[in-house]
């Protein structure tokens, strides 16, 4: 303790106490006067071990999930002394692309879907696949944020996500603000890095874009409960598809979620929910088919509701994943969008009432018999439904197909940091081709990197 005194103290108490006084009474005085400072610094000493505490626990707060933990082993948590620098993470992901049918045609059969929204294989040959680049730390005891920078293969670099998050709300509750992937489903929260398999599933392509994000707010609570239940709320700005940024003051977007789940003993574990989001879209420019086969550029103006339900089982045996376990998921989808629909707006630009209710769903299981090796079945299927085109009836296709897809995969992970994969599809997203669709993927990641979701 005589270290954290000041010098001249320090040197006082070293001297005889009788060089320092001649009487009883000054000799308590000084005593007094040391128990105060020792005192003082006790007290300080203790403000800060409290902040410490709270900053390691802040640092060391996962975000919501299931109570099982993870199939893939986190790396190793920032220690104390870096509780406040940021945790930095590059995920390196490549791609060799083989297929039957020019990517170029690649077309989903039945769904509007902007120009700019990316679906099928993106190239042939070799290719960066998307790879991200991740910074994520305290700010203090009270909030932590992260951003995740994705870099595309033609190049281009985009913010997937940047937030902040609260860290001592209290009462279960958790609030995120800025751009975030909406927790909606099972696949939609997660980076394609952790996706079993290349690419996601045709509903999430014709029904999100493949994966829904936006600017806004998100309050999650979790229940104080021993059986797993979550329940959140989130407003954006509705920038991304089905919906479009048309700087609204309102709310573009809503979204409700509801999951729950928990163990079976101790070698099962299972998570359910259902999801809405209600997204509006103004002016939206869609490609679709016309009566003649010819394709054309409408305008849909309205709002789209999505509902998805989620579920997934996990097994290992004891609850130790890393020599063999199971994995069993699926989810069904369905959107509804109404509205007006402008047909043809480069030529006859006609607007009439639209609606169009579409599905799809998914299936897919993974297994890892032996350590490091794992191998996956997906299974799925589109409904395009019978839209209502109005007065636009006679201008635009009605489809009688439901586009489908079977995929196999493969892969080899000699660590928790890196992972090669084979995939094979047959897709069958287009009415008139099919197209054989092969896949080299490997995905490393360098830094520190935080635990997956459940």
């Amino acid at each position: 303790m005589n270290a954290l005194l000041p010098a001249g103290l320090a040197l006082a108490l070293a001297a005889p106490l009788g060089a320092l006084a001649d009487t009883t009474s000054d000799v308590q005085a000084l005593r007094q006067e040391i128990e105060a400072i020792r005192a003082e610094y006790e007290a300080r000493l203790q403000a800060l071990e409290k902040r410490l505490q709270a900053a390691e626990a802040a640092a060391a707060t996962p975000a919501p999930s299931a109570p099982s933990p993870p199939a893939v082993v986190a790396a190793p948590s920032v220690g104390a002394t870096n509780a406040f620098n940021p945790a930095i993470a590059l995920i390196l992901s490549g791609l060799y692309t083989r297929t039957s049918q020019d990517p170029a045609r690649y077309v989903i059969t039945g769904v509007q879907l902007p120009g700019s929204v990316s679906v099928g294989p993106a190239t042939r040959g070799f290719s960066l696949s998307e790879s991200e680049l991740t910074l994520a730390a305290s700010v203090d005891p009270w909030f932590r944020g992260a951003a995740n920078i994705a870099i595309a293969p033609d190049n281009t670099i985009s913010v997937e996500e940047a937030y902040i998050q609260t860290t001592q709300l209290g009462h279960g509750l958790s609030l995120k603000a800025g751009r975030f992937f909406s927790g909606i489903g099972y696949l939609n929260p997660q980076h394609a890095h952790t996706w079993d398999f290349v690419d996601n599933p045709l509903a999430y392509q014709a029904f999100l874009g493949t994966q829904y994000g936006d600017d806004g707010l998100q309050l999650i609570w979790i229940a104080p409960t021993e059986q797993y239940i979550e329940l959140g709320a989130e407003l954006g700005r509705g920038r991304s598809f089905p919906g479009t940024d048309t700087g609204r003051n309102g709310p573009g977007m809503v979204a409700l979620i509801a999951h729950t789940g928990g163990d079976v003993g101790d070698s099962n574990s299972w998570r359910g929910g259902v999801s809405m989001l209600d997204a509006k879209a103004d002016d939206q420019s869609v490609v679709a088919t016309n009566s003649a086969g010819a394709a054309v550029t409408n305008a849909f103006s309205g709002s789209t509701r999505v509902w998805v339900a989620d579920a997934i089982w996990k097994w290992a045996p004891h609850g130790n994943a890393v020599y063999t376990n199971f994995k069993l998921q699926a989810e069904y989808l369905r959107s509804t969008r109404s509205g007006t629909l402008a047909y043809d707006v480069a030529g006859v630009n006609r607007a009439a009432a639209y609606r169009a209710v579409q599905s799809g769903w998914y299936l897919q299981s993974v297994y890892q018999p032996i350590r490091y090796w794992r191998v996956g079945l997906r299974t799925e299927q589109l409904d395009p439904g019978t839209p209502d085109y109005g007065l636009n009836t006679g201008s635009l296709q009605r489809i009688d197909y439901r586009p489908h897809k079977n995929s196999l995969m493969i892969d080899y992970s000699p660590s928790e940091f890196s992972r090669v994969r084979l995939q094979f599809a047959h897709d069958s997203a287009h009415e008139n081709f099919q197209d054989n669709q092969f896949f080299v993927q490997y995905q490393m990641s360098l830094g520190a990197h935080g635990a997956h979701t459940f």
